[in-house]
């Protein structure tokens, strides 16, 4: 069974993350806060599961993450979003240009995955 609770570390590393965005999560925290994508409420750089997610829609179980190249054919990512899938959320994963270029379909696919998941 995947770790649920949160230690005293990881809400620190959470914490100072939450200071240290790069342009391309910069970008989609100003879609996303404050519910301004479709009324969504979504947290940062939320410890989930003994890991530490970028976005997450807690009332959705909805996890979005953004990746530069180093997430590019990555094990540990196969494994983490596993342990999270597991625990019942659901994991998008863009590329930081993807998000830089086409923010506008980044959102889309949030929304329509959230959409998806209220017809179940």
């Amino acid at each position: 069974m995947p770790r649920t609770e949160t230690s005293p570390a990881a809400r620190s590393n959470a914490k100072r993350m939450r200071k240290t965005l790069t342009d391309a999560e910069l970008k989609l925290w100003n879609e996303l806060r404050a519910h301004r994508l479709m009324g969504l409420g979504f947290r940062r750089q939320l410890p989930i599961a003994g890991y530490i997610v970028d976005f997450a829609c807690p009332e959705h179980k909805i996890i979005v993450e953004v990746d530069g190249t180093q997430h590019g054919e990555s094990a540990y990512d196969v494994r983490r979003d596993a342990v999270l899938s597991s625990c019942g959320w659901t994991v998008l994963r863009f590329w930081n240009d993807d998000v830089l270029k086409d923010i506008d379909n980044v959102c889309l696919h949030i929304v329509r995955t959230v959409g998806e998941g209220a017809l179940i």
